[in-house]
This record gives structure tokens, sequence and C-alpha cells, in this order.
């Protein structure tokens, strides 16, 4: 059993006039320690990291770990040339973090053997666990379900961010008793946990937290009806904060509460007009439950 387990948020990355915005950045952690969120995760893909440099998201991961216990700070860890990846990772792993979100390299679709392999290097050259994240979505690598047992299989390899799609995978990765499950599509963290998943990387949990947090601990205590009506009442939140491509709606979310700037980087745009309309719409919904 892995200590990643609850509520986890995958941070945006607030910025100003196109330069991190650190205050918001301090901001936003405070109010999800508040909320009692279980922990965070730096340059997720929810961090915009493919728009950041290397030195910028050293520069966040700093940030945060001023502010937020070593033991609750996972560092997002991707890309696709090996030899950069190992050399970002042991810049990462001079920093006190509980572990790295690593995905599959992205774009270049290696073999299942190849997947494998990759995962292994990444592991065995870390002084801390692993969460694979399984996303065929954004990397066009999709795992079998043998490769995937076979990964997790690795000691350092403790958590699976799960949005892979494949329920017969999920299925069989919490059977395996080998990693723990965190479901990473937030309009199925309801049944995720029902299942057996041990948590969540929830984007949408940025917004109302608490609640989130009171979702996963309803479920962890077998108050399924009660965890029932509060996933309905999230789901309208949930369901909104995809329409648009990640993160921007969440950052108009956040920026509707005044806890960031409503900005990202190219070439990602910001919510239109409609879905600010539509987000206002649900947030006063919720405030009024």
């Amino acid at each position: 059993m892995s200590s990643f387990q609850g509520i986890w948020v995958p941070l945006v990355t607030p910025f100003h006039n196109g330069a991190i915005d650190f205050v918001g950045l301090r901001r936003l952690v405070n109010h999800l320690l508040e909320k009692g969120v279980d922990g965070v995760i730096v340059c997720g893909t929810t961090g915009e990291p493919a728009a950041m440099g290397k030195h910028e998201q050293l520069a966040v991961l700093d940030a945060v770990l001023e502010q937020v216990p070593p033991h609750r700070v996972v560092m997002g860890l991707a890309g696709n040339n090996l030899t950069e990846l190992l050399q970002f990772q042991s810049e990462i792993l001079k920093r006190p973090v509980a572990g790295l979100l690593v995905p599959a390299p992205y774009y270049i679709r290696p073999s299942q053997a190849g997947l494998e392999g990759f995962f292994k290097t990444v592991a065995d050259a870390s002084s801390v666990p692993l969460i694979l994240y399984d996303i065929p979505y954004r990397t066009g690598a999709t795992f079998e379900q043998a490769t995937l047992l076979n990964i997790v299989a690795h000691e350092r390899i403790v958590a699976i961010k799960d949005c892979g799609g494949n329920l017969t995978n999920t299925l069989a990765l919490i059977a395996s008793g080998h990693v723990d499950v965190l479901c990473g599509e937030d309009n199925q963290i309801f049944s995720a946990l029902c299942l057996g998943a041990k948590g969540a990387i929830a984007a949408s949990a940025h917004v109302h937290p608490e609640r989130f947090v009171t979702l996963f601990q309803q479920l962890r205590d077998h108050q399924l009806a009660q965890g029932r009506a509060t996933f309905f009442e999230l789901l309208p939140l949930i369901q909104s904060l995809f329409i648009e491509p990640n993160p921007a709606p969440v950052k108009t979310a956040l920026a509707l509460q005044g806890l960031i700037g409503d900005e990202l980087r190219a070439p990602m745009q910001r919510s239109s007009e409609a879905m600010v309309a539509r987000l206002k719409v649900v947030l006063a919904a919720l405030n009024n439950r």
C-alpha cells in the first residue's frame, strides 16, 4: 500500500503577463491545504509543463516545497528523450519529493517491450516511488494488460494514475494488489472508488476541494448513499471543467473565485465567453448547496 491515497490535485501553474505568478501559486496552494487535500502534483498535464522550461518547472517545485510537506508533493516527469529525461530526473531528485508521476514517452509510440524497458530504466534510476500515468489519448501509447502488470511489479512503481479508459485493465490492476489505483478521469471518481481505487488525481478538485475530500471520506467509510449524493452535486462542475481543453476552464473557475489570474500560455487559449458564463452558473449553484 502506497502513501498516494485520497484526493491529490494536479496543480495549475498561475501566470501573469507571461511569467509564473508565484504569489498566485502560494495563494492557491494555501487554499488547497486548508481545504484538506492529501497532496499536490507539480507540473502534471494540468500544470502546462509542455509550455515551460525545465528551470521554470523546478522553480515551481521549489516554491511548492516551501509550503507543502515533501511527503505530500509529487513532481511530473515526462518526455521522449530518455537521456534528457534521466538528467531532469536527477535534478528533481535533489529535492525532497514524495514521488514522480511518469507517463509513457509521448508521440513515438514504442512497442510493449519498449514501454517496459522505459519504465524499468526510470524506476531503476529513481530514489523515490513512481506513479505510472496511463493516458493514451495524450501519449499515443496504449498499454496491454500484461505489460501494465509487468511494469507495476517493479518495487518502486507503487501507484497508477488511471486514465486508460479500459475497465478490464483497471480491474486487473486493482485485483493484482501490486499497485494502488488512483482515478485520473474525474467523472469516474465515484465508480473507481467503489471498485477499490485508493483515491484520485483530480483537476476538478481545485474547485471546492473540500467536497472532493468529503466524497473520498464518505466512500472510504462505506457511506454509499451520502457519497453518491456528494458526487452528483459535483458532477455538473466536473463535466463543465472538461468541455474545453484542460486547464482553461479550471483556471477560469479559480479566477472567478479570486485565487489566480485567468491566463494560459500559447497555444492554449482562455475559456470562451460561453464557458465563463456556464461556470458562473455552476459555481453559483454549488455555493447555494
